[in-house]
């Protein structure tokens, strides 16, 4: 069976996986760290892990508990990036699929901005979370679940 990891400390669509997980019959956990916290899931099929505050506490807990074939919900490149080379499934919560393919491009680019942030000049953050992100991130994670 496959496993769903959700990095929950940013992820806007929780429900919906949850949701989605069930339909197709996966098991979910929701990694957090303790600044994130919620009382907020009840859901019995719902495995919730709570890390400790370190930046990076929750993505080592992450790659830690992620085996070849799983699905991990991440907005984070580089957690993307170590879990392929796992062989793990890397969707963002915008639908986005991670890939081998694209993940040096995905890379290079967030250090290029983090480098122009430096230097002092601005750079646009992601836009508001919209229902085409939302369409986008089922589709992509049906196709994930039934590969």
């Amino acid at each position: 069976m496959m496993q769903i990891l959700v990095d929950g400390d940013a992820c806007p669509i929780k429900d919906l996986i949850i949701d989605l997980a069930v339909k197709y019959s996966c098991r979910v956990t929701i990694i957090s760290s303790i600044a994130h916290w919620s009382n907020r899931l009840n859901d019995k099929s719902v495995k919730e892990v709570t890390v400790d505050s370190n930046p990076e506490a929750a993505d080592m807990k992450i790659i830690n508990l992620a085996c070849s074939g799983d699905l991990v919900i991440t907005q984070d490149y580089g957690l993307a990036a170590l879990l392929l080379e796992q062989e793990v499934k890397v969707l963002s919560p915008r639908g986005k699929v991670f890939t081998n393919q694209n993940i040096d491009y995905l890379l290079a680019k967030r250090h290029h901005s983090a480098k122009l942030r430096r230097s002092g000049h601005k750079t646009k953050g992601p836009s508001q979370y919209s229902k085409q992100d939302r369409r986008r991130f089922k589709t992509a994670f049906i196709k994930l679940v039934n590969s």
